[in-house]
């Protein structure tokens, strides 16, 4: 009796392993970041397979890495904004004010350093403020407003700009704290732009994913009229959003004044849809209500790897925009399945 009692449970402890794999399995599958996931893999083989030990090396670790952190800072405000049901497009406005407002401040009038980066990051709280001010009080869609500012912002930083320089670029010449905290190059290829970006990915982890303002976050990108009668402070919530997305705009725009000692007008346009494809492929819907900062930081290096991957093969480099679209389009299709996914298997777990 005992020895078939011992081979029943001997029998039965690879069935429960294998139930117990697909159930985690089937966890995974149903986070928001598992197809940025799926993806970032795809992605990283391919170009490790047609870009060699190269790109696989640190060089070419180098290369996306720089890239993911610059756009990373940016496009983790910009992906709880979207989880929120908002877009912030006066990024690309705020990253060029910043970089020239610190130029300006401490290279052309010669203020020190902690001066002009104070006044670069008041620029950016500012119109990050005016961006959620409007879009509280007027209703306009948060797209149309940014819009607005974005063109605002841009025609008087160049006014500005030329008003108080007679130029549309401005160099600086960081001390030498500034350099080593702004615009170090670790071992010569890594910017020290990479330990910023993780040190915003734990920030802003804590407030989505640990802090009660992340349930917030969800709440009003939902449904914001059930989010405020549930008493959550959204206008509040609001704006601080923007204002946060616009404080990192202006942090890497004067990371970029450091590093390359020089700020124009121009620069930053890139950012704006470049941070939206990261948080998409990273598996933010586009309605709002659902994301993860694990998958933004994933659609980030998804995207990066593209970008500067390319680079290491024999490819035509408009294939990265190719290989881009196409994972834009296939997140933006996949995305709804795995948010349904994750519904019907919490309603599973309610019943």
């Amino acid at each position: 009796m005992a020895s078939t009692r011992n081979a029943d449970t001997g029998a039965s402890a690879p069935t429960h392993h294998a139930a117990g794999f697909m159930t985690a399995l089937g966890r995974l599958a149903r986070r928001p970041e598992a197809g940025s996931l799926l993806g970032m893999l795809a992605v990283y083989v391919f170009f490790v397979a047609f870009g060699g030990s190269v790109f696989a090396g640190a060089p070419g670790t180098a290369a996306w890495l720089n890239v993911a952190a610059e756009i990373g800072i940016v496009a983790l405000p910009i992906g709880l904004l979207m989880i929120a049901g908002h877009l912030d497009l006066s990024i690309g406005a705020v990253i060029p004010a910043a970089s020239l407002t610190v130029a300006i401040v401490s290279g052309h009038f010669g203020a020190p350093d902690i001066v002009g980066i104070a006044a670069a990051l008041a620029v950016g709280l500012l119109v990050g403020f005016v961006n959620g001010f409007f879009v509280i009080r007027t209703e306009i869609p948060s797209l149309i407003v940014t819009i607005g500012t974005m063109f605002a912002v841009m025609g008087l930083t160049l006014g500005l700009a030329v008003l108080l320089t007679g130029s549309t670029s401005t160099s600086i010449t960081p001390g030498p704290v500034s350099k080593a905290l702004l615009g170090q190059f670790v071992g010569g290829m890594f910017q020290v732009t990479i330990f910023w970006w993780a040190a915003f990915a734990a920030v802003f982890a804590y407030v989505l994913h640990v802090s009660p303002w992340g349930n917030w976050i969800y709440a009003l990108g939902g449904d914001k009229i059930s989010a405020r009668n549930a008493g959550i402070p959204t206008e509040r919530l609001t704006i601080g959003l923007f204002m946060a997305s616009g404080f990192c705009a202006a942090f890497v725009g004067i990371g970029q004044a450091m590093v390359y000692q020089s700020a124009q007008v121009s620069g930053g346009q890139s950012f704006i849809f470049n941070s939206i494809m990261c948080v998409v492929i990273g598996g933010v819907l586009l309605t709002g209500g659902f994301g993860s900062i694990v998958g933004v930081l994933l659609g980030t290096i998804t995207f990066s790897i593209v970008n500067q991957g390319i680079y290491f093969t024999g490819f035509d480099a408009n294939l990265g925009s190719i290989i881009i679209g196409a994972l834009l389009l296939i997140a933006v299709l996949t995305n709804d399945t795995f948010r349904q996914l994750a519904l019907s298997y919490s309603t599973k777990k309610k019943s």
